[in-house]
């Protein structure tokens, strides 16, 4: 963690809020991915919508029952802010209420990390996979720097040991700018606490210009190359048609829902237990509950 190495000591990142906001941040994702996010979002059209960074912070603040007096985690109100990933204003708790855009650097460390991770293990099963060919990877800058330096210190390296030493660089390479990059930004904003990262204009835990500007021809590569491919989108459609089969199965029989969910219904309504239940599945147990219902 040398990112913490900053003059501004008093808003050093705190690596417990780190490993706990990034330990958290997934338990809103639905089954499948994003692709079981937008059919969850579809049948929730008309009745307040899903996104998966709000069902995080509904899992810690509402869903869970760890404690008999309140519903919730209790968790401090750092950890709590960096679930609520790309809210475009986030408010400081009472008595303040006031209005800010950037979360703390716990917050911002934590969602470059999960962006680092995504693309990089999106990247590596493709390649694993044959979804893309090394006639693609070669269009990409991020791959093809990476790959042209590793050819040079490993001559005889070949694949699949090759992609992998591909991967770990890549990983490397994208940890090293962002930690000096975001030291140097600290260091020059002159914030001495963390209200005065919240009040800062722009966020001081990012990449340098050149490798941002890589990073989204990355994004733009992944969905040409790999999101929409036709294997891909095959599997998500039938994965998302077994998700809304479930979905409608249950608003016709809430009971098998079990009493814990049930008991919700009337607070929270049909169409939103359902949508927490579901939303809290695995993979494997969405399938088991659409065999189920099926009759398979």
């Amino acid at each position: 963690m040398r990112l913490l190495v900053t003059p501004a000591r008093r808003c050093w990142p705190s690596v417990c809020a780190i490993t706990a906001i990034a330990l958290a941040h997934d338990l809103g994702h639905a089954p499948f991915g994003h692709s079981g996010e937008e059919m969850l979002a579809e049948c929730m059209r008309d009745h307040g919508g899903f996104d998966h960074n709000r069902q995080s912070v509904r899992v810690v603040e509402l869903l869970e029952t760890t404690y008999p007096s309140f519903p919730g985690l209790n968790l401090t109100f750092e950890v709590r802010e960096g679930l609520r990933k790309h809210e475009t204003f986030y408010e400081f708790p009472a008595p303040k209420r006031e209005k800010y855009r950037c979360p703390s650097l716990e917050a911002q460390v934590a969602d470059l990390a999960d962006e680092i991770t995504y693309y990089s293990h999106d990247l590596d099963d493709a390649v694993d996979f044959e979804i893309l060919s090394a006639a693609q990877l070669a269009e990409n800058e991020v791959w093809r720097r990476s790959e042209g330096a590793l050819r040079a210190r490993y001559s005889g390296a070949r694949a699949p040991e090759l992609h992998k030493l591909i991967i770990r660089n890549i990983i490397d390479n994208e940890v090293h700018d962002l930690v000096a990059t975001s030291a140097k930004s600290i260091a020059e904003s002159d914030v001495q606490n963390p209200d005065d990262v919240r009040r800062h204009p722009a966020r001081l835990i990012r990449y340098s210009d050149e490798l941002a500007e890589a990073n989204r021809a990355l994004r733009k590569f992944l969905y040409q190359n790999v999101y929409y491919h036709p294997r891909v989108s095959e599997l998500n459609r039938r994965a998302s048609e077994m998700l809304r089969q479930v979905f409608e199965a249950y608003l016709v029989d809430p009971d098998s829902l079990g009493d814990g969910a049930t008991r919700r219904i009337e607070k929270e309504g049909l169409h939103r237990t359902v949508c927490d239940y579901i939303a809290g599945m695995t993979d494997r147990y969405l399938i088991e509950e659409y065999e189920r219902v099926a009759g398979l």
